[in-house]
């Protein structure tokens, strides 16, 4: 969707990140060369690199850009970053697995060429985390000891990594591996330890969201909005003090769009639209369904609390 007029939005996975879109419309026709120089540019920007490969992961899931790369450059610890991310997502296509399928195991061996490749990459580590999380059996006691020396991999080498905290933060969640006790304590823990500035500072809220979407999805619509977990939640306040107070305004992380999402989503329904506004503004164009989806209708949700988020902040 175009990102012309103050009311439209622009649904493009890769948000304001210029060069990426240009370089996903160009694996759309089958060319590689510019993915490869933007790679070779983000260089140990882990954050962005992770964010980069996993958009362009997507693209390449149902085409073959990323194959034909690696098979041009089979020594490219980059091709062979984004051939892990793609082979990562085909073998998550047809739905959980149990055991090691022939696409897990496919996925697993370029995950750990792409590893050997550019061994400070944590890169390949993330993708290795999401497919625990998916192809285990639930609660699998060995699959758990997987995640946690995986997770151990990614602290080693960026231990602030946002994408590898979410993704422990999803193997967590009841509807995956944990219990809303497992995934609480956990995010409640990560924060007390992760500098401010940091968007880890988010991480409760994507817990209460996902809170709140398993109990609407278990109650079959007995529990509703009118008791939502948003209004007086210290966690919407504790990731505007140590989060969006003391940002980098500057240089935003990779995935800035979606964590203000989720603050902005939070604070409209607390009821806190004057705040909500200095949200929506940094957020622009750039809405995403998660967590709006998990109370309606998305794109209506955000139009609607981003025009009372400027009225109350009007003069």
């Amino acid at each position: 969707m175009s990102s012309r007029g103050d009311s439209a939005l622009d649904r493009h996975p890769a948000r304001d990140d210029a060069r990426l879109r240009m370089v996903v419309e160009d694996a759309t026709m089958g060319r590689w060369e510019g993915a490869r120089e933007l790679l070779t540019s983000t260089g140990a920007d882990w954050d962005r690199r992770i964010f980069r490969l996993q958009v362009l992961a997507r693209v390449g899931a149902r085409l073959t850009f990323a194959d034909t790369w690696a098979q041009a450059e089979p020594r490219s610890g980059h091709a062979l970053a984004l051939l892990a991310n793609v082979r990562a997502l085909r073998s998550m296509a047809d739905g959980p697995g149990r055991g090691r399928g022939a696409a897990l195991e496919e996925a697993w061996a370029a995950c750990d060429a792409a590893a050997s490749a550019i061994p400070d990459d944590p890169a390949p580590y993330v993708a290795m985390m999401a497919l625990t999380r998916f192809h285990s059996p639930p609660r699998d006691r060995e699959w758990r000891t997987t995640v946690r020396q995986l997770w151990a991999e990614v602290k080693q080498r960026d231990p602030w990594n946002r994408e590898a905290h979410h993704e422990l933060l999803t193997y967590l969640f009841p509807s995956w591996h944990g219990t809303g006790g497992d995934m609480f304590h956990w995010v409640q823990e990560e924060c007390t330890k992760a500098p401010s500035g940091l968007p880890l500072h988010v991480l409760p809220l994507v817990a209460l969201a996902e809170s709140h979407r398993r109990r609407l999805e278990e109650d079959d619509n007995r529990y509703g909005l009118t008791v939502h977990p948003w209004t007086d939640n210290p966690s919407t306040w504790h990731a505007w003090e140590n989060w969006w107070a003391r940002r980098d305004r500057h240089r935003p992380h990779a995935a800035f769009h979606e964590d203000a999402n989720y603050l902005a989503h939070a604070l409209s329904f607390a009821g806190r639209h004057q705040e909500a506004a200095q949200v929506f503004a940094a957020i622009g164009p750039y809405a995403t369904d998660v967590p709006w989806s998990y109370c309606g209708d998305a794109v209506t949700l955000f139009r609607r609390h981003r025009a009372w988020a400027v009225e109350a902040a009007a003069p």
